[in-house]
């Protein structure tokens, strides 16, 4: 029986492209009804595309895979976006009104159109969290209703090259694929992951993947920072190729085999050969102390930005409220349940 009535999604990532369709139910819930993936390592890197006419090729068997599962036509697809030119930036738009007058909406839609209409050289705003609304000495997250002469709308903006999105639809229209949306994925994911709570008591959201490592942080309920850091899983199988060891093997001893946390009183003296049909071998020690070495690296690596020097989440004035919790999601940092003195849990495989 062909499928009706279902949202297509694609997620243009670093190692793979995934297309899923899904049918989201009256309960909130959702119900997936195909799943389609192709590598994607020869033509993205870091999450940017490289090779257009690949990428299109790719896209195109997706939608193939998909529609047959589903037995009919693919209409239009979300896009998520992604990868390391994606990051934030602060911005403030002032009104200075005449007289003390009560705050409407439609000037609330007025100091976010301003603030959408900011020139930034080479980048594009792709979305805006505003943070908060300045009116006389209070900080309000709806200001609609207050009476003022003044108010200050404070915006974290989410930009990227303007020419990450111009290549997406480039790919697109050359596989002949209709974008309905698109959608800023490290936004998604946390929304799928973390709960209100987490998000409102302070949380710091961070995303292995294949070539970067995204990082979020929320307090109030607001995102307030989002940077996304050259490094992932792949730079710790490349590391595991320094002895010696094929690409595809590492790999498999990476995922099979690797910690986050390497814990050397629980082993003791102990010291283990880890092996794969007898193809080759690492010793347990030295594989986990270049997975726990690569995975520190990406805590603290600083995200680059203008003036930034150190990232808001190393030092920033979100620190306390973000280190109460830490979610890493992403299946490329095996078993990351542990790490800088276990003030981090895991949220995915």
């Amino acid at each position: 029986m062909a499928a009706t009535d279902f949202i297509v999604a694609i997620e243009l990532g670093s190692s793979k492209i995934t297309g899923i369709a899904g049918k989201k139910h009256a309960d909130g819930s959702i119900q997936v009804l195909a799943l389609a993936s192709e590598n994607s390592s020869d033509f993205i890197r870091k999450g940017v595309i490289y090779n257009l006419d690949k990428t299109a090729q790719s896209l195109t068997s997706i939608i193939k895979k998909l529609e047959s599962t589903l037995k009919a036509s693919i209409g239009k697809v979300y896009v998520g976006i992604g990868g390391q030119s994606l990051r934030t930036i602060r911005n403030t738009e002032v009104r200075h009104l005449e007289e003390e007058t009560k705050i409407s909406q439609e000037l609330i839609d007025s100091i976010m159109d301003s603030n959408r209409e900011v020139p930034i050289i080479d980048q594009e705003i792709l979305e805006v969290a505003p943070q908060e609304y300045k009116v006389g000495i209070n900080l309000l997250a709806d200001p609609v209703g207050v009476p003022s002469d003044h108010i200050e709308g404070r915006f974290l903006n989410i930009i990227a090259r303007s020419s990450v999105k111009q290549n997406i639809d480039k790919c697109f229209k050359q596989a002949g694929i209709e974008i309905a949306d698109y959608i800023i994925s490290p936004l998604a994911l946390a929304n799928a992951v973390l709960t209100n709570s987490e998000k409102r008591s302070g949380c710091m959201f961070i995303d292995f993947g294949a070539d970067t490592t995204t990082v979020s942080v929320y307090k109030n309920n607001i995102l307030r920072h989002l940077a996304v850091i050259p490094l992932g899983g792949s730079n710790i199988t490349k590391d595991i190729c320094s002895q010696q060891i094929e690409e595809e093997d590492a790999e498999e001893l990476k995922k099979k085999y690797g910690n986050a946390y390497a814990d050397k009183s629980e082993d003791g003296d102990d010291n283990p050969t880890y092996s794969l049909d007898g193809k080759c071998s690492i010793e347990s020690h030295l594989l986990e102390d270049i997975v726990e070495a690569r995975v520190n690296d990406a805590h603290r690596q600083p995200p680059s930005g203008p003036g930034k020097g150190r990232a808001e989440l190393c030092r920033g004035r979100f620190q306390r409220g973000a280190d109460r919790g830490k979610h890493h999601p992403g299946g490329h940092v095996p078993q990351c349940r542990r790490v800088q003195s276990g003030r981090c849990r895991h949220a995915g495989p």
